[in-house]
């Protein structure tokens, strides 16, 4: 799929593959009766390695880079992620917010062009119920199977949201409202939600 076409979409549906050393996620388009289309875009991260950077494909079997992320700091909590097209060209940067995400984990995302859009999950309620769950003694080694949802903003607008769905393995819906959001970067910024925190 071309930058045109992925353009064009404004849903997208993102899973979480369970593989023993790594976690894997494909990004597919949604089809008109909400099942999985097209696969747009394949990321695989190592569990044990550290998490600063990360190439996401244009197909499985990783052949064709399509964008990537990249701290700027290592084991940096706030550090800005740096995002780039396949040639290694900048297209916008992301990092979280630290201090407001005590409580509800928070993210900037900037496009060149278009500003900074912020996303914070919508639920104060499940966020503090994600932090107080790593606390509960054997509890905690279970995975946190709650929904929760990020919506992200300009201003009252919101451009773009990260919706859970419930269940164990990790899946979203992606809804994309303003036309002008390069795709890719919400495909970044979508991935680094799970992939850069625990959840």
């Amino acid at each position: 799929m071309d930058d045109a076409q992925l353009q064009s979409h404004t849903r997208l549906l993102i899973r979480q593959r369970i593989r023993l050393m790594v976690n894997q996620y494909e990004v597919h388009t949604e089809n008109a009766d909400g099942s999985e289309g097209e696969l747009v875009a394949f990321a695989q991260q190592k569990r044990m390695a550290f998490k600063e950077q990360v190439t996401i494909y244009a197909d499985t079997e990783k052949t064709r880079p399509l964008l990537g992320f990249k701290a700027r700091k290592r084991i940096d909590l706030a550090s800005a992620y740096d995002i780039t097209d396949a040639s290694g060209q900048a297209i916008g940067v992301f990092r979280k917010n630290f201090k407001k995400s005590l409580v509800k984990s928070t993210w900037h995302l900037e496009q060149p062009g278009l500003g900074e859009t912020t996303g914070s999950e919508r639920s104060t309620f499940v966020a503090v119920l994600r932090r107080v769950w790593g606390f509960i003694p054997y509890v905690d080694s279970l995975p946190f199977a709650w929904p929760y949802h990020f919506d992200f903003r300009v201003g009252e607008d919101i451009v773009f949201s990260v919706d859970k769905k419930f269940g164990i393995r990790d899946r979203y819906v992606v809804e994309i409202n303003d036309p002008r959001l390069d795709r890719r970067l919400v495909i970044a910024q979508a991935v680094a939600l799970d992939a850069l925190q625990a959840r």
